[in-house]
């Protein structure tokens, strides 16, 4: 007796996303089942290109169907991703999934690096990524991309002048950096700092994206309140390090945007300078700084943690090299392609689970 597509479709809805936790046929992540005679083929749509798990899924997904319809059978089975997003019908930016803020408590914890390797990270997984250096008072994204002396083009489209963003290592860059020359200090008032990251979105071509990076100011200021009263945020990261003075900042950076007038979803904590690591002793670590802070932050405040980075000669040097420490290989590299793939994960899970975000309207 000939094999059904329904049959299939039957076997596969037993296997459920690891991380969402409903059956991959509801998610609508099955696609263009062929069946021929004995042989099975199917594409499985993941949320995002940077999956850790995938061949958990593959492995899944290929025993459902043995299972179900026979052990003989071959299963073909393709993998392609489409990232979700959070933001519908959104004016501003119609054409990016996913906005993602990346803040700290305090300044000099490594937010900006972080953020920069993130957004490689997510480049290198094969997703489209954005990123906004919303630092305006010390941009130091064109610096840690190897760019601090470039400018991006102006076009006119339609009687509008149009920022068009640099590009570098896969990335769609945008900073005051570009805009000012790197020896002068950018004295403004917070207005005209908002009125800045206002154009830094409305006024350039960023075109689709599924990662949207704004790498906010330390702290909890006019900027942070400008931008999710913009545009809907999908979620925020918050980068501290193990330290005492660190975390107590960290916390206020968290409780911003979890405030009911605010609401923007904590994606998860990133735990920076975590620990000392020779480069010559790799397998040692010196927790100069305070063992797992911000991992007992997240448990606190139950948020997820994405994970504990180094303190490594190697990240540092990569930072004013500008050529980013994931680029180059090795445990540096690995700890941040792990960090752009549990931020994936949970952006997918937040998009899943969650209404759509929107933007903040009014704040007393």
């Amino acid at each position: 007796m000939a094999i059904t597509k329904e049959q299939v479709l039957s076997a596969l809805s037993t296997v459920n996303d690891p991380d969402i936790k409903r059956d991959l046929v509801s998610l609508g992540m099955i696609k263009d089942v062929v069946v021929n005679d004995q042989i099975i083929s199917f594409t499985v749509v993941l949320t995002t290109p940077a999956c850790p798990l995938k061949e958990k899924i593959r492995k899944d997904c290929e025993e459902a169907i043995k299972n179900a319809l026979g052990q003989n059978i071959k299963v073909e089975i393709r993998m392609t991703a489409t990232v979700t997003t959070g933001r519908e019908n959104a004016p501003l930016l119609p054409g990016v999934k996913n906005i993602i803020a990346v803040g700290s408590g305090k300044g000099g914890v490594g937010k900006s690096t972080v953020t920069t390797n993130l957004a490689v990270a997510l480049a290198q997984a094969g997703a489209k990524v954005g990123l906004i250096d919303a630092d305006i008072y010390g941009p130091s994204i064109p610096v840690m991309f190897n760019c601090e002396y470039e400018q991006p083009e102006v076009k006119n489209i339609n009687g509008k002048n149009v920022i068009q963003p640099l590009q570098q290592y896969g990335v769609k860059l945008i900073s005051i950096g570009f805009l000012t020359p790197p020896d002068s200090a950018v004295v403004w008032r917070g207005p005209m700092a908002s009125s800045a990251l206002k154009q830094f979105i409305s006024d350039a071509e960023w075109g689709e994206l599924d990662y949207l990076l704004i790498d906010l100011p330390p702290g909890t200021s006019d900027i942070h309140l400008t931008l999710v009263q913009t545009v809907p945020v999908t979620g925020a990261v918050i980068v501290t390090t193990p330290q005492k003075v660190a975390l107590a900042d960290a916390v206020k950076a968290v409780a911003m945007f979890k405030q009911p007038a605010i609401n923007v979803p904590v994606l998860g904590i990133v735990e920076n300078m975590a620990f000392f690591t020779p480069e010559e002793l790799p397998d040692n670590k010196y927790y100069i700084f305070g063992k797992d802070g911000g991992k007992n932050l997240a448990e606190k405040y139950a948020v997820p943690f994405l994970g504990q980075i180094p303190l490594v000669q190697g990240i540092r040097e990569s930072g004013d090299s500008g050529l980013p420490a994931v680029m180059k290989g090795g445990p540096m590299a690995e700890a941040f392609q792990t960090l752009g793939e549990n931020l994936a994960r949970q952006v997918a899970i937040r998009n899943a689970n969650f209404a759509s975000s929107k933007k903040v309207e009014v704040l007393s």
